[in-house]
């Protein structure tokens, strides 16, 4: 079962990947209309009535970014949900008699044991401490190289989450932990990936600086 949980933790992120690649081109986006509001609040702070409307100005004219914010809300409300079912009764098999009658037979019990020793039904504190600790990793990595400054809320969350999602997790069963540290693998590669990409562009660019083209020589 923990074998089968990774695969399907990294497939859905796959199947996710547009939104997440989205998400980082509509992040400068909303940064600025933020701090659009914020000018509109501070230059109408005694006009209420000029203030919101403003502001509404504003939000009008990001009705796409306003569309897709709530789709990918949404997307992330139904996945929840969907994901508290698989953890609270189907990890255990209660949900076999819900498959579509021509998936295979399955055997029961399924081995719920990961790697000869992590009970995915049960609390592990191990497994919470990997978690939290990789949390830390994606947030620190997150920020580091994030394009924009690293503002306090930033630091804040470094050090918030981690400890937030120990708590968090302290009494759950270890497969919900199992599933966030696939996921967090997952975008820690993914921006991994992203900064390779980025080094290997500015590389390029910088030895091809100032040679001709092939056409031209």
């Amino acid at each position: 079962m923990g074998v089968a949980l990774i695969i399907f933790t990294f497939i859905f992120r796959i199947i996710l990947l547009p939104l997440s690649l989205n998400a980082d081109r509509s992040e400068k986006e909303k940064r600025e209309i933020k701090t659009r509001v914020e000018d509109i609040e501070r230059t109408y702070r005694h006009d209420p009535i000029k203030c919101k409307a403003e502001i509404k100005k504003v939000v009008s004219s990001n009705k796409k970014l306003l569309i897709a914010e709530v789709s990918d809300v949404g997307i992330q409300v139904v996945v929840v949900l969907m994901l508290f079912r698989i953890f609270k009764t189907g990890l255990e098999g209660a949900d076999l008699p819900l498959l579509y009658s021509f998936m295979p037979g399955i055997d029961k019990p399924f081995n719920l044991v990961f790697a000869g020793r992590f009970d995915l039904s049960q609390p592990n504190l191990p497994l919470n401490i990997v978690s939290s600790i990789v949390i830390f990793i994606a947030e620190f990595l997150s920020i580091r190289f994030s394009p924009f400054p690293t503002t306090y809320e930033d630091r804040l969350m470094l050090i918030v989450l981690p400890i937030g999602a120990f708590t968090y997790f302290a009494f759950m069963p270890a497969g919900k932990k199992l599933f966030v540290i696939a996921t967090l693998l997952f975008s820690i590669a993914l921006i991994l990936l992203k900064q390779a990409l980025l080094l290997y562009d500015t590389v390029r660019n910088r030895f091809s600086f100032g040679k001709k083209p092939a056409w031209r020589r």
